[in-house]
């Protein structure tokens, strides 16, 4: 791959429930990046996607009546919108269920078991349906998942291999003789100790479920999730489908990741890479976490944060900020709204947001709006100037080593100086003194040094410096071409608008939260009362434990199914609307609860003769059963 090209990826993320901040962070970086490679003057290839496989959605799917694709597909659709919301300029969105991916597993796998790498056997081991991931006895923390913490489950089933522990040596080597293929560091050391301890054959097929993608030749087995989704890589860049794309941008440049997933891209990924025969990605990068109170936020303790509500109140720009900004990358981060509202008033409205309102104020008040053709440069003017390309510099220093908000540290530090410029030129004093050329050049450095501080933070705050350009009235488009000081056009016309970032007042913002919970509160307390009965009424209505012993569609209704129920000394016929959740054959033996004097009636034909009890929430349904093996007959109270 030549060096005009450059080739990004984020994990494709798994559609068991919408996104949180901890995947925005994740994607944010990635489009940054993306864009900057592009601000460059590259050819980019930016792709993103979703794992819409494994039997942790076939669950999911199952447990709310519907097929495990209608599930993703309603998932999937929520991180597109969240990625338009965020401003994400992906160039593909990978989808695990996507014809095209699943032809390219099937190849690779076929491929893979063509050279002998990938052999029949039996599976008997550990495995977390969380992350979908094996894990050998010895790697186990008190019986539970290493990376996740939840309970593992002992599963026997015929399974093919793949040979990865063939590849051990090979990998080690390549990392060795490749010391940025793993990065940070610590994570590298980790990968490396983990590879030492003794690779096992990987288990890559699975029988117990069929959500996922068939073996070619082996029915009945559908491929491992990771090896169907990692391959979704070689997917992006065309590989057996797109051969002058493949050759354009693979090797990828960079496989950016969350740290809990760095051992599938740097140890199982590599391995199939070898296996045929295609060079391995430049860097996999495997950052930190965005904790929340300390802690790692997880859809299983509740503790996320939903980046739309965020965008809602604060805008995508000020979020993408406080992501790249407020983190190391590599390293954990802390989020809380705290944080984010001192970054936007700090950084965003009062360093940039005020320099640009009041530098475009000054040009509306001394020159009529218009860009003034500068005067002579003085030794404070140089200084400006010259900290505008050291700058420049500095930036592309730091996204070459991927030290992104060391890069924002650096255009802020020059917003500051220019902010100080501002105070040290004291254009309200030249004003005075009526020194039109000093003025000029003082009002020119202002309008130019906004000019490129927006085409600085264009890969980071997009929408930003969009605005910024309008503002300033330039039409430029956003590249490393127009990085250079002395773009700025005079007789440009300027357009102020209200300032980019309004400074957030926190005690109007708590006053604003506080009525709106106490209007809630109150909408909630003007709802009627729920009517309440008295214990007599209550047992009127009798219950009954009652087991299936026959279950069956209806004739004339899709939505209903016919069950035959023995309440003990009658066998009685119930007619249900269950058939979306249940399967006729799944009912049968089942003790569920009958209301056993419910007066019969005719369902689309058909004598019903009681009710069976379900819990409904939603879209979803369950039956109320009984855990014990009482009679059939039994009081419900």
């Amino acid at each position: 791959m030549s060096k005009d090209t450059y080739y990004i990826t984020t994990p494709i993320y798994y559609p068991s429930d919408r996104l949180h901040i901890g995947h925005a962070y994740t994607t944010v970086i990635a489009d940054a990046l993306a864009r900057y490679h592009r601000f460059l003057g590259k050819k980019v290839l930016f792709i993103t996607g979703s794992d819409d496989h494994g039997q942790k959605i076939e669950k999911i799917a199952a447990s709310r009546g519907v097929t495990p694709k209608e599930y993703v597909d309603g998932i999937v659709a929520t991180f597109r919108q969240l990625w338009t919301r965020l401003n994400i300029s992906y160039d593909d969105f990978i989808r695990t269920t996507d014809e095209r991916h699943q032809r390219v597993v099937q190849e690779v796998f076929q491929r893979i078991y063509d050279r002998g790498d990938i052999y029949k056997g039996y599976y008997e081991g550990w495995y977390c349906t969380p992350c979908e991931a094996f894990w050998l006895e010895s790697k186990l923390e008190d019986h539970k998942c290493p990376d996740c913490g939840r309970p593992v489950e002992l599963l026997r089933e015929e399974a093919y291999y793949f040979r990865i522990s063939k590849y051990a040596d090979r990998l080690l080597a390549y990392i060795e003789e490749n010391p940025d293929f793993i990065q940070p560091a610590s994570r590298k050391n980790e990968m490396v100790q983990f590879i030492k301890s003794g690779l096992e054959d990987l288990c890559v097929t699975r029988t117990g479920f069929s959500w996922g993608v068939p073996v070619p030749m082996a029915p009945g087995h559908v491929i491992y999730v990771w090896f169907d989704a990692l391959t979704n890589y070689l997917t992006g860049c065309g590989y057996l489908q797109d051969e002058e794309l493949f050759k354009t941008f693979w090797p990828a440049d960079l496989h950016l990741v969350g740290k809990e997933i760095t051992r599938f891209h740097t140890i199982i990924w590599p391995i199939i890479l070898m296996a045929l025969d295609l060079e391995l990605p430049r860097q996999v990068f495997g950052h930190g976490w965005l904790l929340l109170d300390s802690d790692k936020m997880s859809k299983s303790k509740g503790n996320v944060v939903d980046p739309n509500e965020l965008i809602d109140e604060f805008g995508a720009d000020a979020i993408r900020y406080f992501l790249l900004r407020e983190i190391s990358f590599g390293s954990d981060g802390n989020f809380s709204v705290e944080a984010l509202i001192q970054r936007i008033n700090a950084d965003l409205a009062n360093d940039l947001g005020n320099l640009l309102h009041r530098s475009l104020s000054m040009i509306k008040k001394y020159f009529d709006g218009v860009i003034p053709t500068p005067g002579p440069e003085e030794e404070l003017d140089r200084d400006l100037r010259t900290m505008a390309e050291r700058t420049c510099q500095t930036v592309d220093r730091h996204l070459e080593q991927l030290e992104i908000n060391e890069a924002l540290e650096a255009i802020w530090a020059f917003i500051g100086r220019t902010n100080k410029y501002v105070d040290e030129s004291a254009p309200w004093n030249v004003a005075k003194a009526e020194d039109r050329e000093r003025l000029a050049r003082i009002m020119y450095n202002l309008g130019e040094a906004l000019r490129l501080i927006a085409q600085l933070v264009w890969p980071f705050i997009p929408t930003t410096a969009e605005r910024m350009l309008q503002q300033l009235g330039v039409k430029e488009e956003f590249s490393v071409k127009h990085r250079q000081w002395g773009g700025l056009k005079p007789e440009t016309a300027t357009n102020p608008a209200e300032p980019l970032f309004p400074r957030i007042d926190i005690k109007e913002r708590e006053a604003a939260l506080a009525a709106k919970e106490a209007s809630k509160a109150e909408t909630e307390a003007s709802k009627p009362e729920e009517e309440f009965i008295s214990i007599e009424d209550f047992q009127k209505v009798k219950l009954r434990v009652g087991k299936v012993i026959q279950a069956g569609p209806h004739p004339n209704a899709d939505r209903l199914l016919v069950l035959k129920v023995d309440l003990g000394d009658e066998v009685r016929q119930v007619v249900a609307g269950i058939a979306q959740h249940y399967a006729p054959e799944d009912l049968v033996g089942k003790r569920v609860v009958v209301v056993a004097n419910l007066k019969p009636s005719k369902l689309r034909g058909e004598i019903s003769e009681g009710m069976v009890l379900a819990a409904v929430d939603g879209k979803d349904l369950g039956l109320i059963t009984v855990d014990k093996d009482l009679p059939a007959g039994s009081i419900v109270r």
